[in-house]
């Protein structure tokens, strides 16, 4: 990874130098417009809508629409003369329980690495931050926006992760909010029960990007030129008469599958003894029941 920015931690009295990675990546595929042709790239012109001319980049200005329709035209030596926050430190403004920010705010995570004068300083703000329970609310200035964040840890390394301003979270004015809705007691208990059957430990790496996966299979097939063959559709699920009956019905197909992983837990064990390959494939095959 490369570092896109050097700063430094303000904790109290003490600085911790660091430096500042994008802690994701994304994974989508990336395509290009192309004539269908000849697949040669398909290419946008900047035309004026007014005058209908083709205008060079050096004459594009930022314009801000207002409700009239009227539009303010920026040029550079507007933005110039504005405030842009410019500090390299990372602020700390006071700390607070985790079940106090709500997840809705967080807008892009980064890493920080202690630069080499800082390590113990870094180490031991970290440990402490851990022990706590709690996350700190810091203020940081990245590509000249200064933006509320907060600091937390995981696997031993500070998180520094974006968070979005309260007006920038749109208000959830739905209808059914108003609404009456009755809920009978046997429905929510039935609810309940179906949570607990499904309740368990969240590993990420055995969720797979399905659509993905199948995409690049179609590009290697029309890299090595072999017909691509379409999928057969998933069969539906048959869709329960009513609530209760439908979390009933659920309920059973939870406790089942639980079964089956369990069963099929038990028997990769066994076959990882017989062999190292033969314990890979059982724990495709429990991989594969349990996505189902």
């Amino acid at each position: 990874m490369r570092s896109i920015w050097k700063g430094a931690i303000s904790f109290g009295l003490v600085t911790i130098p660091v430096k500042l990675y994008s802690a994701t990546e994304q994974r989508d595929m990336a395509f290009h417009q192309v004539h269908r042709e000849d697949g040669g790239r398909v290419r946008f012109k900047r035309v004026c809508t007014k005058c209908g001319q083709e205008v060079p980049y050096s004459d594009i200005a930022k314009g801000y629409e207002l409700p009239s329709g009227e539009v303010v035209v920026l040029t550079d030596e507007d933005f110039a003369e504005l405030p842009l926050a410019t500090s390299r430190h990372i602020d700390v403004l006071l700390f607070t329980p985790r079940e106090q920010v709500d997840p809705i705010y967080f807008d892009k995570p980064y890493y920080l690495e202690p630069e080499a004068p800082g390590t113990k300083r870094y180490v031991l703000f970290r440990d402490a931050l851990e022990r706590s329970g709690k996350v700190a609310i810091v203020k940081v200035a990245l590509r000249q926006r200064e933006s509320l964040a907060t600091l937390r840890v995981r696997d031993g390394v500070f998180v520094l992760e974006t968070m979005l301003r309260p007006d920038e979270v749109r208000n959830p004015d739905f209808p059914f909010l108003e609404e009456d809705v009755e809920v009978r007691s046997q429905e929510l208990q039935m609810a309940s029960s179906l949570i607990e059957t499904m309740t368990g430990d969240f590993d990420p790496s055995e969720y797979k990007d399905a659509y993905r996966e199948a995409l690049q299979s179609v590009i290697e097939a029309k890299i090595q030129g072999r017909q691509v063959v379409a999928q057969e559709p998933e069969e539906e699920a048959p869709v329960a008469a009513d609530l209760l009956s439908a979390l009933r019905a659920s309920v059973e197909a939870a406790k089942k599958d639980g079964g089956a992983r369990r069963r099929g837990g038990a028997k990769e064990g066994e076959e990882a003894k017989e062999g190292a390959g033969a314990g890979t494939r059982a724990k495709a095959k429990a991989g594969t029941r349990k996505s189902a």
